[in-house]
């Protein structure tokens, strides 16, 4: 008898969870971040007042324009995450716009909190993802031609190629406001403070001259 009451109140906990739990994900119809607020959140940044926010944070133009592929890497990327369209706040999503000329590169990168689904808007770009030890270091890689859809798992490291003669352009999305970005050689050789040479001499078994020559490449940052 005293099991069957035991089991009977515990089934009334399992049914009474999910409403002492639950929460309301979505208080307001959206929270356009105010990017002077002194607070920044797991979840964002503020809200401005909702009559303050006008309808700016619903459209945006800043992706139609072409960005200026006179880099170094041949490519630029023109991002739309929640600093550049506020709207985004709190919302999981972003966009980017990245143009290569011809043999230009989206060089190896890791977009640490978000996976990333892009379309190939104008030429042909080889992309390539790099899968973890687990997939023994596996390079998954197509030439993605206009039209056609591409799928970055989170935390994957990948890079884009343009293989074509002419120049190309593709726009993705990430699942976060702020996938952010850590851009491999960037990382390991433009770093401040530095990694100690040493450090990389034995990751890379390479001599440290190979080490500083890389290391004078992205002294600036680029």
């Amino acid at each position: 008898m005293g099991c069957s009451k035991l089991i009977a109140g515990m089934f009334t906990m399992l049914l009474l969870a999910p409403a002492v739990l639950a929460t309301d994900p979505d208080p307001q119809d959206f929270c356009v971040a105010d990017l002077d607020g002194k607070t920044v959140s797991v979840n964002g940044h503020p809200c401005k007042p909702m009559s303050e926010a006008g309808d700016d944070f619903l459209f945006s133009s800043k992706l139609a324009k072409a960005g200026n592929t006179s880099t170094p890497n041949g490519s630029a990327v023109t991002e739309l995450d929640v600093a550049e369209w506020p709207g985004t706040n709190t919302l999981g999503v972003s966009m980017n716009r990245v143009d290569f000329a011809p043999g230009g590169t989206n060089p190896p990168h890791v977009h640490p909190r978000a996976t990333e689904i892009g379309i190939v808007m104008k030429g042909e770009l080889l992309v390539g993802i790099l899968g973890s030890l687990d997939s023994g270091n596996k390079l998954y890689s197509r030439v993605v031609r206009a039209g056609e859809t591409f799928l970055i798992p989170r935390g994957l490291m990948h890079f884009q190629f343009n293989v074509g003669k002419t120049e190309a352009s593709m726009v993705v999305s990430f699942n976060s406001q702020n996938p952010g970005i850590v851009f491999v050689p960037l990382t390991l050789f433009g770093s401040n403070p530095p990694i100690p040479t040493p450090v990389l001499t034995k990751a890379l078994r390479v001599e440290a001259g190979v080490v500083e020559l890389l290391k004078s490449n992205f002294a600036s940052g680029s």
